[in-house]
């Protein structure tokens, strides 16, 4: 894992350590924490509920971004913190448009996995996948497919 990545990972894991309610790292992170190959990780994706949200967008100073004008992805709350090695999203009542219908993206899964001195949580490799698929960019039908 390249040290910016597990730098950032960190920092997420620090900031994250008082949550009230479950995260997930989703995404190229969470791919290349599986083992699968993530091409490039450029962001770190955090899913984390509502209330965690509004705390961190408050304790950093965030602004919290619209998401409404995205015709896949919307979330009750998005926010980039932009300090740590890369930029972090974080999202709460992340959607995804399936069909015509927008489907939330709330993980029933849990696993944690090592990186650097953290323990870091994401959807279990399979659960990881069918977001990924769910997504249904190219990007994320490439990521998928290293997780069979």
């Amino acid at each position: 894992m390249p040290p910016p990545v597990v730098a950032t990972l960190e920092r997420v894991a620090a900031l994250l350590g008082k949550a009230d309610e479950p995260w997930w790292i989703i995404g190229s992170a969470a791919v290349a924490l599986h083992g699968g190959a993530a091409d490039e990780i450029g962001d770190i994706d955090v899913l984390l509920g509502t209330a965690d949200a509004l705390r961190l967008v408050d304790e950093l100073g965030l602004a919290r971004c619209e998401s409404g004008n995205d015709p896949l992805f919307r979330s009750a709350i998005f926010a980039r913190w932009t300090a740590p090695p890369l930029p972090v999203e974080f999202m709460a009542g992340l959607h995804v448009a399936d069909a015509g219908q927008w489907a939330s993206v709330v993980p029933q899964s849990r696993e944690l996995i090592r990186c650097g001195d953290v323990m870091i949580g994401v959807p279990s490799r399979a659960e990881l996948r069918a977001i990924l698929l769910l997504f249904g960019r190219p990007k994320d039908l490439r990521r998928a497919t290293t997780l069979v």
